[in-house]
């Protein structure tokens, strides 16, 4: 959870809960992007289809950005919900190191689309990877002085 209002976080946990059929306690802390704001990261275990559960669970409800990172496994695809307020929500398959995995009957519209416009067919990859969810949450992802992100500065 990348940001909510400090009084929907009980009713977070209680959703968040549901979909996974267990309670669970967030930790959270204040959200230095959006004063007034909390952010918390919870790590889960569960069946199939717990991300998608997690992500419906939270869903509509307004003035929340979260992800929702469900892992691949032998022979399933993994997945990655974003949300924003102003976006909603978006979906995307992942593999197993967690790229996304763009289909290819998606690739084909993006090409019909765009025809001979590399503009256009720029603006369709953009879409198809959610590259406007990225760009929204990127500065709430690491607004955190704890973030464990690290950010590798010179390659090569």
């Amino acid at each position: 959870m990348h940001s909510a209002p400090r009084a929907l976080c009980p009713h977070i946990e209680w959703a968040a809960g549901r979909a996974l059929e267990r309670a669970v306690n967030f930790a959270w802390d204040p959200q230095p992007v959006l004063k007034g704001s909390q952010r918390t990261e919870f790590y889960w275990e569960g069946p199939r289809g717990t991300g998608a559960a997690l992500a419906s669970a939270l869903r509509g409800w307004e003035h929340l950005r979260y992800e929702v990172t469900e892992d691949a496994g032998l022979g399933t695809d993994g997945g990655r919900w974003m949300h924003t307020p102003d976006l909603g929500i978006f979906f995307a398959q992942t593999d197993t190191v967690g790229n996304m995995v763009i289909p290819e009957d998606r690739l084909r519209y993006a090409m019909d689309v765009a025809g001979a416009s590399a503009t256009e067919l720029h603006r369709e990859l953009r879409l198809a990877l959610g590259q406007a969810w990225d760009d929204e949450l990127e500065a709430f992802r690491h607004a955190s002085q704890d973030s464990a992100v690290v950010w590798l500065h010179k390659v090569g």
